[in-house]
């Protein structure tokens, strides 16, 4: 398989993946483990955590890699990176390889961060010449300032893992392999971190990107992977594979047991809890956060009644003082998951209006909205100017009973006529 072509990108062969397998031997009690390895026999029970996976990259393609837990994501990546061998088939990367998988697990509690720079930049390939003429923008780039002379065991896990980036995406590679990294940080660190890959991207590296953020997805990768337990359930064009994907989980949550499947926030809650944020989100909510989302129009019922034919959303926000005008997105969606629309400022060239307090407000209204009678809910987000970085969201903040007058089956009206 091959990812689909990116326009403009120069096309020659940087990763081929052909038939990738890993299987892993499981035994019941460790002796029998030594049996087997003694008489040969097959005690054990096989589990592939990978199988027959393939596919080839060109320069320039960024592949977003999704799936559950325990889909084969990471094993794929490991495998990638050269830190597992395969147990079948193979992987060809020309170039440098460069794997942002578990920041900071090679770093000694007991050296400083500069020795440990020096040290851990001869294990991914640095010269020492090399390593001291990047080790100045390194250091700037990771933000430590004077605690690069501390030793490691006194740095927060942020502070590691913000110099372990810095290190490994100091030099661009061929190859660069993400495995969840981009919620290293405070929020503007990870913003740095997510403008860094993205001009590795502009740049011509070729990407391979696993994370469970589908936004991050969409924005970064122009094809995307599917794993299912360990196989290959689809590959092609990154919007088609994760509308497959997204049903699936939709599936999936309609037929599990109602007890297990989150619901939404009560309706007439205004704001989230704190403690129902993402921890990254937490983090960052003293510097960034929607702080206000309103629909006009809504009655005392609950679920709220839409009392219009407009559908009004005023989503309200914070940043810091001298930060830019930010984006904000807006997601409809029927009460049960099944998306209808998802609309973000940056895209559309909005921009949110400052208020006389510092804080951004932006109106989102849908005329004469075009659904049938059902229950809706409404969820918010907060990005920076550019789209890339996610700084919070209130993910089925609002909810709201619209009546359409013709009892229609269906979700929408669409534009049509008759002849």
């Amino acid at each position: 398989m091959s990812a689909p072509s990116m326009q403009g990108a120069a096309q020659h062969l940087v990763l081929r993946v052909q038939g990738l397998g890993k299987e892993y031997k499981l035994y019941d009690h460790p002796r029998q483990r030594l049996r087997a390895l003694l008489t040969g026999a097959a005690l054990h029970r096989s589990h592939w955590a990978l199988r027959d996976v393939t596919f080839h990259l060109d320069r320039g393609q960024c592949l977003g890699v999704v799936g559950n837990n325990g889909a084969g994501k990471s094993t794929l990546l490991k495998l990638l990176a050269g830190t597992l061998q395969p147990t079948t088939g193979s992987a060809r990367c020309t170039g440098r390889i460069t794997a942002i998988l578990e920041l900071g697990a090679g770093f000694h509690p007991d050296f400083s961060g500069r020795d440990n720079l020096r040290f851990a930049g001869s294990l991914i390939g640095l010269d020492a010449t090399t390593i001291t003429a990047l080790e100045a923008d390194i250091i700037a780039f990771s933000e430590l300032g004077d605690a690069i002379d501390r030793a490691v065991k006194t740095y927060s896990s942020g502070m590691v893992v913000r110099l372990a980036f810095a290190l490994v995406t100091a030099v661009q590679p061929e190859l660069l392999i993400v495995d969840e990294a981009l919620a290293v940080g405070d929020q503007n660190f990870q913003k740095k971190c997510v403008e860094r890959i993205e001009q590795f991207r502009q740049n011509g590296c070729t990407i391979l990107f696993c994370s469970h953020s589908l936004y991050h997805v969409r924005q970064l990768c122009d094809a995307a992977v599917w794993l299912e337990q360990g196989q290959v359930r689809a590959f092609g064009e990154t919007e088609a594979v994760l509308a497959s994907y997204e049903a699936s989980l939709r599936k999936a949550a309609l037929t599990a047991d109602p007890e297990t499947v989150p619901m939404a926030p009560a309706s007439e809650a205004s704001e989230p809890p704190p403690e129902s944020l993402p921890p990254v989100v937490q983090a960052a909510v003293e510097s960034a956060s929607i702080t206000e989302v309103v629909v006009d129009h809504l009655d005392d019922a609950s679920p709220p009644m839409l009392r219009s034919n407009d559908l009004v959303v005023t989503v309200r926000a914070r940043t810091g003082p001298d930060d830019e005008a930010p984006s904000i997105g807006v997601m409809l969606e029927q009460a049960h998951g099944v998306g209808i629309t998802s609309l973000a400022s940056h895209v559309e060239g909005a921009l949110p209006r400052r208020l006389a307090d510092g804080t951004w407000e932006i109106t989102l209204t849908f005329p004469d909205l075009p659904l049938h009678t059902g229950e809706y809910v409404i969820s918010a987000y907060l990005f920076d100017a550019k789209g890339l970085v996610v700084c919070d969201e209130w993910k089925a903040c609002k909810t709201f009973t619209f009546v359409f007058p013709t009892q229609t089956p269906g979700l929408v009206r669409l534009p049509h006529h008759w002849s």
